[in-house]
């Protein structure tokens, strides 16, 4: 079994992303990622959903413009004890060499540290260092 850290580089390529770094959060049952402009539509009688997000930390002139399929709404408790409905897309995550699909939930974590939050569904086979980063690889300068 292989061991990641608290905080790791994944990547999204179903959404255009190839880095960004995400908390790794034992303590969340799903995966959270910022979004800003959160638009739905409805394509071939599916609802979907646009979205912007800039997926490195203190870089607002990268913008990635997303779009994929909605596949729930859920209320989500964050750490703070609020409550909100969030929109949950499915895409795959690209960690160590490896791809699977996941669950997200889109928010605004403009305010937070990290960009994306790694829930335990999401976390495949993997076992968590709390004490080691970026285990898995750093991203390429």
């Amino acid at each position: 079994m292989q061991t990641m850290g608290w905080r790791e580089w994944v990547g999204l390529p179903q959404l255009g992303i190839e880095h960004i770094k995400a908390k790794v959060d034992t303590g969340a049952r799903t995966s959270a990622l910022h979004a800003f402009e959160i638009n739905t539509f409805f394509q071939e009688q599916q609802e979907w959903v646009r979205f912007r997000i800039h997926p490195l930390q203190k870089n607002s002139d990268l913008v990635v413009e997303c779009q994929c399929p909605i596949v729930a709404r859920r209320v989500v408790t964050d750490s703070g004890g609020h409550s909100e409905e969030r929109l949950v897309i499915r895409t795959e995550i690209q960690l160590a060499g490896q791809c699977w699909p996941i669950e997200i939930t889109l928010t605004d974590r403009e305010n937070m540290t990290f960009r994306m939050l790694l829930g335990r569904t999401a976390m495949g086979g993997f076992c968590v260092d709390p004490h080691a980063s970026y285990l898995l690889g750093r991203r390429p300068e």
